[in-house]
């Protein structure tokens, strides 16, 4: 179950120590972390050391890293590896296969728990660590149900931990400028948003044959609460977000990111119901997500906010129009499921796919005007160019965050102030990106009427079921 180690003294901590340190980041040299001295470090874990765990990893090894937990022991040998050369000073490092081993015996020793797991763990990963007194970074999105959004972001409230979610782009500048120009009035009243990202995560057709589990994947902690079945392709380690059963496609692996603007600027968490239509979806199964989907989401007025339309668009879909051709003459088969608002500004404004504008990014559309932001948040201006130098400069009200989004976290550790993005504000995020998944479920045309204070679909009852899922015996939430 676990190689262990030379086990290290556990370190209790005071309120003395709590402020030491504020601000490290995971680009900060981990030489210079290890000289700082040990009684104002961290103790941590990693669950999911591996692929967008090893994020974490250097994070968690930038103070004093007690253990790792990895289903792949391949994998897990590539993470120890690294950790003996890169990290010289984490000594006595324990690995385990299963976090409810690791948590049961380092419990006393630990102060950080990162999670970083298929979406289908990060829930109970995370409650397990937070009902233990934790501090817990996990992975976005938050969870893999709106449910289990809502029952983690309380257990934090509850056991008053420091948390943080792994959407880096609210730590940036962006989003907060953002904020500051649409709070400031700089295109008027936002009526409507359309945010896209060109990235496939779905696929067509029903479960591959079964096949062996491969050597050293323990299959059974991969599946956690997961329904049993046979280990197939397509899966492990890095393909998993297109199935319904552990991820959440496309919408959910972006739109943390993506609409972090929208949610935020707009002060969606204040609405108490919503409406969600899946406009269009390409490809898709009982098992898969569709390749490509276009969704809208109706919000009511929000104090002075007026109502507003969130349409999302993802994926690739194919090509029906006969004047889109490559250099070639060659009709193109399949395109960026992009929103024609977005075209239309890259031609009128000049501005450029090779940027990132083509890839992913978020039009805001008022009444006095228009903005736009890149992947993350970047870049967010009014456009034409010529309005944008026009408007005054709004005042920073936003507190801006020093050391990035892991710092932000490891400072929030220290001194009891909350992180930028921790789950008060994540949990709801993630249910508002979730809301997608029930419009998808409905199918195109049916209108899925939402009621937030109760976590319920009003309309169609049957879609519940999605809503809150079973969790197989021992990996509760």
């Amino acid at each position: 179950m676990c190689s262990r180690f030379s086990r290290r003294g556990f370190l209790k901590r005071t309120a003395g120590v709590a402020g030491a340190l504020t601000g490290v980041g995971v680009g900060r040299s981990l030489t210079l972390l290890a000289a700082e001295a040990p009684s104002n470090k961290l103790a941590t874990a990693v669950i999911g050391s591996a692929g967008q765990g090893m994020a974490s990893v250097q994070a968690a090894a930038g103070e004093r890293l007690v253990a790792l937990v990895d289903v792949d022991d391949n994998r897990m040998a590539g993470t120890l590896k690294w950790v003996s050369e890169k990290a010289p000073n984490a000594k006595g490092v324990k690995s385990y296969f299963d976090y409810r081993k690791m948590l049961d015996e380092c419990a006393k020793e630990i102060d950080v728990v990162f999670v970083a797991t298929p979406d289908h763990s990060h829930a109970p990963a995370s409650m397990a660590a937070i009902q233990l007194g934790k501090h817990c970074f996990c992975e976005k999105p938050l969870t893999h149900d709106i449910a289990e959004a809502r029952a983690v972001a309380e257990a934090a409230r509850k056991h008053k931990v420091m948390t943080q979610m792994g959407n880096q782009g609210h730590s940036g500048e962006g989003y907060r400028r953002l904020c500051e120009y649409l709070w400031a009035g700089a295109i008027g009243n936002v009526l409507e948003t359309h945010t896209w990202i060109g990235m496939v995560n779905g696929g067509t057709g029903g479960r591959p044959p079964s096949k062996p589990v491969p050597q050293g994947l323990h299959w059974d902690e991969w599946l956690g609460p997961a329904a049993l079945r046979d280990y197939h392709d397509g899966v492990h380690p890095a393909s998993w977000r297109g199935w319904w059963s552990f991820g959440g496609g496309s919408l959910a692996d972006w739109a943390c990111h993506q609409s972090d603007g929208v949610f935020w600027a707009l002060k969606l968490a204040e609405a108490k119901t919503c409406t969600i239509e899946c406009l269009e979806q390409f490809g898709g199964s009982d098992e898969r997500f569709p390749v490509g989907t276009i969704l809208r989401l109706d919000f009511p007025a929000r104090g002075e906010m007026p109502p507003v339309k969130v349409f999302w668009y993802d994926g690739m879909h194919t090509n029906t129009n006969p004047d889109l051709k490559d250099k070639n003459g060659k009709m193109i088969e399949t395109v960026v499921n992009q929103p024609p608002i977005a075209l239309e500004l890259q031609a009128k404004s000049g501005l450029s796919f090779d940027k990132g504008f083509g890839t992913g990014g978020t039009v805001y559309v008022g009444d006095k005007g228009v903005m736009y932001t890149h992947n993350y948040g970047g870049g967010p201006r009014i456009v034409p160019e010529e309005k944008h130098k026009a408007f005054p400069v709004p005042e920073k009200t936003i507190p801006r965050v020093n050391g990035g989004h892991f710092g932000d976290f490891l400072r929030a550790c220290r001194d009891g102030k909350p992180s930028c993005a921790d789950f008060s504000y994540s949990g709801p995020l993630t249910e508002f990106v979730l809301l997608g998944q029930l419009g998808i479920k409905a199918g195109v045309g049916k209108k899925v009427e939402w009621d937030a204070a109760n976590l319920k679909v009003t309309n169609l009852p049957e879609l519940n079921q999605w809503v809150k899922r079973e969790h197989r015996k021992g990996w509760e939430v």
